[in-house]
């Protein structure tokens, strides 16, 4: 049976971590936390390691969800199996929500580590599944030499991304991210890692989708099978979206790193398959002396690209990519390197088809079978 949390004054203000489950509430959830040189542990089965936190679970809340955390030095760790490692991110399940939801994390010199079978680590990141939401979705994160890191089966490494799954979300979903010097890596079987990045899979919007990002000297790993690598970039699946769909990413000297069997790197890259989008989709990026790199067998590689596939497109579809000396690399068994370029595979789209590049002392490299090298392109199958 739900508990009832009704507030006189509307307002519900933790410092630290917020858990709230199977609950009804009337008035904003608001957490503030400010963790320094702290450490954050749990060992053992199904355990979750949360700092600077705000989760939410199986409630229905009429009024924002506000979560602004301040960790530095700081580590928090979660080792074992089913277990998660959340630090300065916001976790909603489930649940039913009328009013914004706000995650504002600034996050120096940490280390969030999840490290087992179905682990997930999550830094200065907003995380929606199975909810229904009517209002903004916004997550505002600063990383600066922080380490997210997820080794094992099945986990997850998130940073400074905003992922939406099974969700009906009314309003705009914003992420807007600043990584500068920071490690994002999944080690293992079915791996992510995300770096400022939105995901949207198998959901419903009714407003824009932004991602904003900025990202200097970091690095985005994920190796193993299956596992995707994504920085700076949209993402949406199986999803229906009435709304513009924008990407606009800085990416300078960075690595994002995709090794194995069936990985994708995307790099300032957006990305749409088995969707329906309503409005303008844009890809605006700026990527200065990086590497995007997939290795392995039918592997990826997208900078600065627009990839859509499998979808119903009712906008202009526009990319405008500025890239200089940078390397776009994909080696093995079909592989696909894709610089500067519209790809649109068994897709019906209604409106404008517009690619603006430039490129400027950059390698973009297929070697294997079956690969194909795109820079500059717009490629129609």
């Amino acid at each position: 049976m739900k508990k009832t949390v009704a507030l006189a004054t509307g307002i519900l203000l933790l410092v630290g971590n917020m858990a709230l489950a199977e609950s009804d509430v009337k008035g904003a959830l608001i957490n503030q936390s400010e963790v320094k040189g702290a450490a954050n542990i749990a060992i053992g089965k199904d355990n979750k390691a949360s700092m600077g936190t705000l989760a939410v679970k199986d409630s229905a809340i009429k009024g924002a969800v506000i979560n602004q955390s301040n960790v530095k030095g700081a580590a928090n760790i979660a080792i074992g199996e089913g277990n998660e490692a959340n630090m300065g991110s916001t976790t909603i399940a489930g649940s039913d929500i009328k009013g914004a939801v706000i995650n504002q994390s600034d996050v120096k010199g940490a280390a969030n580590i999840a490290i087992g079978k179905d682990n997930k680590a999550n830094m200065g990141s907003t995380n929606i599944s199975n909810s229904a939401l009517k209002g903004a979705v916004i997550n505002q994160s600063n990383v600066k030499g922080a380490a997210n890191i997820a080794i094992g089966q099945g986990n997850e490494a998130n940073m400074g991304s905003t992922n939406i799954s099974g969700s009906d979300i009314k309003g705009a979903v914003i992420n807007q991210s600043d990584v500068q010097g920071a490690a994002n890596i999944a080690i293992g079987k079915d791996n992510k890692a995300n770096m400022g990045s939105t995901n949207i899979s198998d959901s419903a919007l009714k407003g824009a989708v932004i991602n904003q990002s900025a990202v200097k000297g970091a690095a985005n790993i994920a190796i193993g099978e299956g596992n995707e690598a994504n920085m700076g970039s949209t993402n949406i699946s199986g999803s229906d979206v009435k709304g513009a769909v924008i990407n606009q990413s800085d990416v300078k000297g960075a690595a994002n790193i995709a090794i194995g069997k069936d990985n994708k790197a995307n790099m300032g890259s957006t990305n749409i398959s088995d969707s329906s989008v309503k409005g303008a989709v844009i890809n605006q990026s700026d990527v200065k002396g990086a590497a995007n790199i997939a290795i392995g067998q039918g592997n990826e590689a997208n900078m600065g690209s627009t990839n859509i596939s499998d979808s119903d497109i009712k906008g202009a579809v526009i990319n405008q990519s500025k890239v200089k000396g940078a390397a776009n690399i994909a080696i093995g068994k079909d592989n696909k390197a894709n610089m500067g370029s519209v790809v649109i595979d068994n897709t019906n789209i209604k409106g404008a088809v517009i690619n603006q590049s430039d490129v400027q002392g950059a390698a973009n490299i297929a070697i294997g079978q079956g690969n194909s090298a795109n820079m500059g392109s717009v490629v129609a199958e």
